[in-house]
């Protein structure tokens, strides 16, 4: 098996044109989590090579600052045509290297389809306010402009849609990009880039170094991250890796995208349609392994409605498919590493010795001994406690009973992150109380439906842990620009704001 996954690695990388010289004979080996086995051996760069790429696209931007947005926005028209042609391959690159169901890793390349989409309309839309001036004969107004060059450091579960929510705004807004992936998934990074630069040859007149992709290790993502000629960072991982980044980005005064943890929660309320709710609590918390920083890790069920929901979860979780995403119609693939599955059972040990009684998280065979496989885990706790408090990046799903709303309420908010939530019920008032200022404190709040699965079309991002960054969809292309505020004086007199007199001879 791993010689002909490895065969169609190889095939896959030649289709989408990246040269055999990018991911053979280098010390930085690659592993797909499908069976654990080496499928590459990339160069990596160096701090020297990467403040080397930083140059490049410092020059890049000042010349890409100044073509108008609208044709900027050609660009990632093109980049969206080369997608949807490379949409197979690509796909099935992403599940082999980030161990995805089929489904999924097309899934995530219609995300970068989406973006480009709604980053071309962006490209004609990039405008401030006319804003009343108190002083007659004047005129204020605010303007957007390019920002500079643009990090985007993003982690394996989402290996090449995270960067086309970054890449495709900072383009259309002016900026150069630079991007270092994680050290788990480099080939979905060599093969994105390489239809972008598909994309780039037919475009034509882009300056050389406009987009660039990294590969290294802690080394390179710290020049990144360090370099006062990147004006912006965009990082997504976990909230460990932010506490890292933020502050350094910070100390320089530079700005932090970050994307973080996920601790994420619903409630099902007494109205709830549980048929629905089922089926979005199983693919929330089951979908790609648990891996997603939006994964649904705990829920809070109604007494009303306990008994009737989660013997029917259990269920599901004991029959769920579990294996080999390329070979099977398993809906639940690898663990990314023995690290992830160790992780996991460290928190089944702990959930049990506060009480939880745990379904299933047994590790599965699929006759690679190097591929971490696991059953998905859904454990009924008698409260909020222990490993509930943390994330743990695998398919674990607490549950645990409530009696009021209020309760569920603050319990769903007594966790360090705060990215993403749902409630399941058809009462308005309930729905309503939930959405409101006294209710979810998470970037995200859902009704009637899981916590996974955004769409492009709105701002994606938590608070508290989650590090409170914005990309993808409505106004998060601001953060990819500098704010200018203009006021134009056309009368023939000069009046100053607050009435303040200052008359010279």
């Amino acid at each position: 098996m791993s010689q002909t996954l490895q065969a169609r690695t190889k095939d896959l990388l030649d289709r989408l044109g990246v040269p055999a010289a990018a991911w053979t004979g280098g010390t930085l080996k690659s592993f797909t989590p499908v069976t654990g086995e080496e499928i590459a051996q990339l160069k990596p760069d160096t701090a020297a090579t990467t403040e080397a790429a930083i140059a490049r696209a410092k020059a890049a931007f000042e010349a890409w600052r100044v073509v108008p947005a609208p044709r900027r926005g050609e660009l990632v028209r093109l980049l969206g045509e080369e997608l949807r042609a490379a949409k197979e391959d690509l796909g099935a690159l992403v599940s082999i290297e980030a161990g995805k169901i089929p489904s999924e890793g097309l899934g995530e390349v219609q995300e970068m389809i989406d973006i480009c989409d709604f980053a071309v309309g962006l490209s004609r839309q990039l405008y401030g306010l006319t804003i009343a001036s108190e002083r007659p004969g004047h005129r204020m107004m605010e303007s957007w402009h390019p920002l500079g060059v643009v990090g985007v450091i993003s982690a394996f579960n989402f290996p090449v849609a995270v960067w086309s929510w970054n890449t495709a705004l900072a383009l259309v807004a002016g900026n150069a990009v630079i991007w270092k992936p994680s050290e788990k998934t480099p080939l979905t990074a060599l093969a994105s880039h390489a239809i972008l630069e598909r994309a780039l040859k037919r475009f034509g007149d882009a300056p050389e170094g406009l987009s660039q992709v990294i590969i290294g290790g802690p080394d390179v993502g710290e020049a990144l991250v360090s370099s006062p000629d990147v004006p912006l960072i965009s990082a997504t991982g976990s909230t460990r890796m932010g506490r890292i980044v933020g502050p350094k980005v910070a100390a320089r005064f530079g700005r932090s995208i970050l994307e973080l943890g996920g601790n994420n929660a619903g409630i099902v309320c007494p109205s709830a349609d549980l048929d629905m709710a089922l089926r979005a609590i199983a693919f929330g918390a089951m979908g790609t392994a648990g891996q997603r920083c939006t994964t649904l890790r705990r829920l809070f069920v109604h007494e009303s409605v306990y008994d009737a929901l989660v013997p029917r979860l259990i269920k599901a979780y004991g029959s769920v498919s579990v294996g080999n995403p390329l070979e099977s119609g398993a809906l639940v693939g690898p663990l990314v590493d023995a690290r992830a599955f160790d992780a996991m059972q460290k928190a089944l040990t702990e959930a049990k010795a506060a009480g939880g009684k745990v379904h299933g998280g047994e590790r599965v065979a699929t006759g690679a001994e190097t591929a971490f496989y696991a059953r998905p885990a859904l454990v009924e706790m008698p409260d909020q406690t222990g490993p509930v408090l943390e994330e743990t990046f695998a398919p674990i799903l607490y549950v645990v009973k409530y009696k009021e709303l209020s309760d569920a309420i603050r319990l769903h908010n007594a966790v360090g992150a705060g990215l993403s939530s749902s409630i399941f019920t058809l009462d308005m008032r309930e729905a309503e109380t939930f959405l409101s200022a006294a209710g979810s404190d998470c970037g995200i709040a859902n009704v009637n439906i899981g916590t996974s699965g955004a769409e492009i079309g709105g701002a994606f991002g938590g608070e508290k842990e989650t590090g409170g960054g914005r990309e993808s969809g409505s106004d998060a292309w601001k953060g990819y620009m500098r704010r200018q505020t203009n006021t134009i004086n056309y009368s023939t007199q000069l009046p100053l704001a607050q009435g303040v007199v200052f008359d010279i001879d």
